[in-house]
């Protein structure tokens, strides 16, 4: 079946991971460590940082989880109203950060462009908050672009869970076998498996790695911006 519509994980795949969340994870690790540098630098390490090259592991709760998974991993006492001021407010935060300091990937920008004129339906499908996806494609300037944003707040189960395939299946009118997913984690690639996505993508311009993303994927490209091509030559 033809691919009609495609979702796109946000970060590492349409937006520069490191250069957006490198300094902002910081500043993140030291509110919730009250200022203690060393205790900072061990939440980060838990939470994926390799402290040696000050990279983002594969698959890490920081790289691939969602806000909630870091909130619970760094204040593991919270629980109830507290546990979901906590993770409100942290969402609050970064969405607003995040936004200011988004770094597109180069060359996304007009390939999501030419997706769009080929007549593709776009989306995106980030385990950051949706009010976090909505900021950054506005600040890029690529609002117009998507159909949808959906965060992991935006449906029952977040990514590894195929509920966004089916959400975007459903506005759209598409089914899932019609819809490529597109991203740089095994995560993203576990959500368009476990959805029957007709096209599952793996792109290198994040944190994975082309040997943990194979087993998943369809094809792996350098970045996004090869996708018009390697669609237009199927």
């Amino acid at each position: 079946m033809p691919i009609r519509g495609i979702l796109f994980d946000k970060d590492g795949t349409l937006v520069d991971f490191e250069a957006t969340w490198a300094t902002l994870a910081r500043s993140m690790a030291l509110k919730a460590a009250d200022g203690d540098a060393a205790r900072a630098d061990f939440l980060l390490d838990q939470s994926g940082l390799d402290l040696a090259t000050n990279r983002f592991r594969a698959d890490s709760i920081f790289a691939a989880g969602t806000n909630a998974d870091v909130v619970e991993l760094w204040h593991p006492h919270l629980e109830g109203e507290a546990l979901a001021t906590t993770i409100a407010r942290f969402d609050a935060w970064t969405a607003v950060e995040a936004s200011k300091s988004a770094v597109a990937l180069p060359g996304a920008g007009a390939a999501l462009m030419r997706l769009r004129e080929a007549g593709l339906v776009l989306g995106v499908a980030t385990n950051d908050s949706t009010e976090a996806g909505r900021l950054t494609v506005e600040a890029l300037g690529w609002a117009p672009r998507f159909r949808a944003v959906y965060g992991y707040d935006s449906v029952p189960r977040p990514k590894p869970a195929p509920d966004v395939v089916f959400a975007f299946a459903k506005l759209t009118g598409l089914s899932p076998a019609e819809i490529a997913f597109v991203g740089d984690n095994r995560h993203d690639l576990e959500t368009g498996r476990a959805a029957h996505a007709g096209l599952v993508v793996g792109v290198l311009s994040g944190t994975g790695t082309r040997a943990a993303l194979a087993p998943l994927a369809d094809v792996i490209l350098a970045s996004v911006a090869d996708l018009p091509e390697w669609l237009e030559d199927c």
